[in-house]
C-alpha cells in the first residue's frame, strides 16, 4: 500500500521549488521578448521634463498630451513627475490634432542603437519603415 506521508507535496521546500521552478520558466517568453515593436509614426527625440506637462524635445518647448504614456526601458509607465530634469533619448509620438506628446518610449542601448530612425515627420515620409524588422532605410 502506499504511505500518504511519503508524497512529495506534503514537503513545503518540494513544493517551494517547483513552484519556483515553474514560475521561471512561465516568465522566459517575456524575458526573450527584448524589442519593443514601435509604429512607424514613432520618431527618435531628446526629452526632458521640465514641469509636467511642459517638457522640451529636442531643446524645443513641447507638451504632453492629458493621457500621455511614458514608457520606461523596462516598459513599465514611468510617472513624469519622476523623471524631470533627465535628458532622456526617446521615441515618441504625437496626438494628430493638438501636436502634443501623446506616447514616449525612453529607448535601451539596443534599440538606441538601430539607425537611422527619423527625427522629423519629413524624414519619416521619405523613408522606408520594416515593422518586423524594427529599421528603417532611407530611400
Amino acid at each position: 500500500a502506499h504511505c500518504p506521508s511519503h508524497s512529495p507535496w506534503i514537503h513545503t521546500m518540494l513544493r517551494c521549488v517547483f513552484a519556483a521552478t515553474l514560475a521561471a520558466v512561465l516568465a522566459m517568453p517575456a524575458l526573450a521578448q527584448t524589442s519593443r515593436p514601435f509604429p512607424a509614426t514613432a520618431l527618435r527625440g531628446v526629452l526632458q521634463i521640465v514641469q509636467p506637462p511642459d517638457v522640451r524635445l529636442n531643446d524645443q518647448a513641447a507638451r504632453l498630451a492629458p493621457g500621455a504614456r511614458i514608457r520606461g526601458t523596462n516598459n513599465m509607465l514611468q510617472l513624469s513627475g519622476a523623471l524631470i530634469g533627465q535628458a532622456l533619448l526617446v521615441h515618441y509620438t504625437v496626438e494628430p490634432t493638438s501636436g502634443q506628446l501623446l506616447n514616449v518610449w525612453v529607448l535601451t542601448e539596443e534599440e538606441a542603437a538601430r539607425k537611422p530612425w527619423p527625427t522629423t515627420p519629413q524624414e519619416a515620409q521619405q523613408w522606408l519603415f520594416n515593422p518586423a524588422a524594427q529599421t528603417w532605410t532611407r530611400r
